[in-house]
C-alpha cells in the first residue's frame, strides 16, 4: 500500500511539526518557526542544521518484504546514510554520498513479523513522500518523551551513520520518544529555548559546552537552566552530561575541567537536575574519535551503551 502524507505521520517519529512542499514531499521539523526564525537571524551555520532531519525515524510493526519512498535532499552537512533496523539489526544502509539529490530508496527484508526502523540522515535535510509497503502496519509504542538539547555531537556527526550517533544507540534501548534538537556548533544559548505549543516533554537531557568551555563567565549557562526552568517549570527531571574529553586542545585541558566543575556547581543549584559526568562515558584516546572531539563510531557506540546505564543508575 502506498500512504499519503496524512498517513505516513503515524509512523513518522522525532518531529515536532511537519509540512508540505509544493511538489507533495512531506517535511519534518524539529522546532518551531519562532525558533528556526531566530536561528536563521543568528547563524547560517546554525540555521542550515536546525532543519536536518536529526534523530528522525520511521517504526512501525508489519511482516512486509519490501518497502520503499522517493525522498529529496535539500541540504549535506556531513554525509552519513539512510539505514533500516530489522528487529534492533542493521540489515541495508545507503550512504548519501553514493546518492543522487533526489530519487528513490528501496528495502528488503525478510518474510515474518518483524519490528521496522529507518534511519533517516542525521546531518542531512531530507524529505520524504510515496512512501510504500507491500502489507499492513502497525504503530509501535514509546516510553518517555524526550526533548534532547545539544551540539554537533547530539545531532550526530562523528560516526557518518545515521544508526550509529549516540543518541540513536542510546534509543534502541531506552525506546524513548525523542524531540533531537542538537545542532551543530551550538552553545547554551537561552535565546533557543521557547515555549512550543502543545509539547511538553516528560524528561529533559541537555549536553552542551564543549564549544564555550573556554569562556570567561558562566552567565550564558546560568541564564539557560534559568529560561529552562520558566519554560518547563522545576518538576521535569532534567539530564545534565558534561562535556566529553577532547584530544585535539591540550593546552586547554585545565580550562575544560574548570568549566566542568563551575557547570555542574549551576547544576547543583536545581533539585530536578541529575549530572552525568561525560568524562566517564568515552575513552580518552583518539581511536575513539574521528577528530579528537567527536566520537567515531566506535566512540558512539561506546558513549550511548554508557549513558544508558548511567541512566539507570541515576534513576533519571
Amino acid at each position: 500500500m502506498k500512504m499519503t502524507n496524512e498517513e505516513l505521520k503515524k509512523y513518522y517519529w522525532g518531529a515536532y511539526m511537519f509540512k508540505e512542499t509544493e511538489d507533495g514531499y512531506l517535511q519534518a521539523f524539529q522546532y518551531n518557526d519562532k525558533q528556526m526564525a531566530y536561528f536563521e537571524e543568528a547563524f547560517d551555520f546554525w540555521y542550515d542544521r536546525c532543519m536536518a532531519s536529526t534523530a528522525k525515524t520511521i517504526e512501525f510493526d508489519t511482516a512486509a518484504k519490501n518497502i520503499s519512498f522517493d525522498y529529496k535532499i535539500i541540504w549535506t552537512g556531513s554525509e552519513d546514510s539512510f539505514e533500516i533496523a530489522v528487529d534492533g539489526l542493521i540489515s541495508q544502509i545507503y550512504y548519501v554520498k553514493d546518492l543522487p539529490k533526489e530519487g528513490a530508496i528501496k528495502f528488503s527484508v525478510p518474510a515474518g513479523d518483524k519490528n521496522i526502523i529507518i534511519y533517516l540522515p542525521s546531518d542531512a535535510t531530507v524529505l520524504v513522500k510515496n512512501f510504500e509497503v507491500d502489507a499492513p502496519v502497525k504503530s509501535v509504542t514509546k516510553n518517555e518523551k524526550v526533548l534532547w538539547l545539544g551540539d554537533s555531537i547530539t545531532q550526530g556527526f562523528g560516526p557518518l551513520r545515521s544508526s550509529g550517533t549516540y543518541v540513536s544507540v542510546a534509543n534502541r534501548i531506552l525506546n524513548y520518544d525523542i524531540l533531537n534538537q542538537g545542532i551543530g556548533g551550538y552553545v547554551y544559548d537561552k535565546k533557543s529555548l521557547m515555549k512550543m505549543d502543545g509539547y511538553t516533554p516528560d524528561k529533559i537531557i541537555v549536553s552542551l559546552g564543549t564549544n564555550q568551555y573556554g569562556t570567561e563567565t558562566m552567565k550564558d549557562i546560568e541564564e539557560y537552566y534559568e529560561t529552562l526552568m520558566e519554560i518547563y517549570g522545576n518538576e521535569i527531571p532534567v539530564l545534565c552530561i558534561t562535556p566529553l574529553w577532547r584530544g585535539d586542545n591540550e593546552d586547554g585541558f585545565d580550562t575544560m575541567i574548570s568549566f566542568c566543575e563551575k557547570l555542574k556547581d549551576i547544576c547543583r543549584r536545581y533539585d530536578n537536575i541529575t549530572i552525568v559526568e561525560g568524562f566517564n562515558l568515552v575513552p580518552h584516546l583518539p581511536e575513539y574519535y574521528i577528530d579528537n572531539l567527536h566520537p567515531n563510531g566506535l566512540g558512539a557506540e561506546v558513549y550511548g551503551r554508557n549513558l544508558v546505564e548511567a541512566i539507570k543508575k541515576t534513576g533519571f
